[in-house]
């Protein structure tokens, strides 16, 4: 006599479900509840919303320079300034979204749209009237020549 097989069945996994479950649990705002209520609360908020962007940058010093990288992937150059105020450079722009916002099916964004700023105060040999930048593949990069270091110099004692 054969064993009958087993019947085995197929089901559509949505890895989502469990978060769409917990979007509409109301809980109270106190205890677990309110906390996993605010979590959920800013997931669907953008990040740009309330942190704003913080591009990363890469700060260099070679003999001749100082050197600042600024990732800004989607970012247009005309999006972009440069600014030195009083021993300060300050990068600052725009990463528009070109997007239409549909309320749809969206599960998750993790693209971050929003105004942004660094500033970085410039050291005492920064020759600020020198500062270049330039803009390629996405990437800002403001060159701060530096000026020569002044030899030290032997001072004569008089009698």
């Amino acid at each position: 006599m054969g064993e009958k097989e087993p019947k085995t069945s197929v089901a559509a996994w949505n890895p989502f479900a469990e978060l769409d479950a917990l979007r509409e649990w109301r809980p109270s705002e106190g205890g677990l509840g309110g906390r996993i209520s605010r979590l959920l609360r800013d997931l669907d908020m953008p990040a740009s919303a309330e942190r704003g962007l913080r591009p990363a940058v890469d700060v260099d010093e070679n003999d001749k320079a100082y050197v600042v990288s600024v990732e800004l992937p989607g970012v247009k150059k005309e999006d972009v300034g440069v600014e030195l105020e009083n021993g300060v450079l300050t990068i600052h722009g725009e990463k528009k979204s070109e997007r239409e916002e549909k309320k749809g099916k969206r599960r998750w964004v993790e693209r971050t749209f929003g105004s942004f700023q660094r500033s970085f105060t410039l050291p005492a040999n920064a020759l600020a009237e020198r500062i270049e930048a330039s803009f390629r593949d996405g990437i800002l990069t403001v060159t701060v020549p530096k000026s020569e270091v002044p030899k030290p110099q032997t001072i004569a004692i008089k009698a």
